[in-house]
């Protein structure tokens, strides 16, 4: 495999399937199958699922929620996805280890650095829930935290889109998908890979992060084979 040590970052979103809401369990079964291969390959693997499928604190702060407890509930509803996916992981063999960035003891372990490799070296996969454990910060920089932490080797960022794109793609049927794009590019054409705070994080610690489209069965692996499935962001 190409990578030793991946952080995943999941979408909340693509969570729903084609519910529309909540957590959709043929997607969710299909995740865990495509994680556990991995695993079983030797990959070390750490997890970071967003909550926009549940509560998104942004939006709900526009709905007249305050934006300090809209984005604690968009942390909760990271755990409910969190224990979901451990739950789906372990019931097809794969162990799994749910990390909290809030103290909620016995729903997960309280995280840290240390305990999360440890969890990954001995072939558990560590989900990593609750975001930063503060607010205005999204899971984007969450995962990009947690990957830089972790010592991964690359952040995979897993959408419903195949890749970084010169515009949307599902608005804009002329819009060209970039193979490798560096960093400076991202920010200056204001190109939505994450939000700002999680690329500039990156940047400053060299941590690639690579854009695929995480809902087609099968790519994960392809990408770790070395595979040109989506994009890659690098200096």
């Amino acid at each position: 495999m190409k990578y030793k040590r991946i952080l995943l970052k999941l979408s909340g979103e693509s969570l729903m399937g084609s519910q529309g809401y909540g957590i959709d369990p043929n997607r969710l079964s299909s995740y865990a199958r495509q994680i556990k291969e991995m695993a079983q390959s030797g990959v070390q693997i750490g997890i970071v699922i967003g909550g926009g499928n549940i509560f998104r604190g942004l939006s709900g702060a526009s709905k007249g929620f305050d934006r300090v407890k809209g984005d604690q509930m968009g942390m909760l509803a990271t755990v409910i996805n969190s224990l979901a996916l451990s739950s789906a992981l372990e019931a097809i063999g794969q162990k799994a280890q749910v990390f909290t960035a809030i103290a909620m003891f016995p729903i997960g372990e309280p995280y840290s650095k240390w305990k999360a490799i440890d969890a990954m070296e001995q072939g558990r996969v560590a989900i990593i829930s609750g975001g930063t454990g503060n607010p205005y910060f999204t899971t984007d920089t969450g995962s990009a935290l947690r990957a830089i932490e972790i010592e991964a080797e690359v952040m995979l960022k897993g959408t419903r889109v195949d890749g970084v794109y010169t515009a949307d793609p599902e608005k804009d049927p002329e819009a060209k998908k970039f193979d490798e794009i560096t960093y400076d590019e991202v920010l200056a054409r204001g190109l939505k890979v994450m939000d700002l705070t999680a690329t500039a994080l990156c940047k400053e610690n060299d941590m690639p992060i690579y854009v695929f489209n995480m809902d087609v069965e099968g790519n994960l692996r392809k990408m770790l084979e070395g595979n040109n499935v989506g994009t890659l962001v690098t200096r």
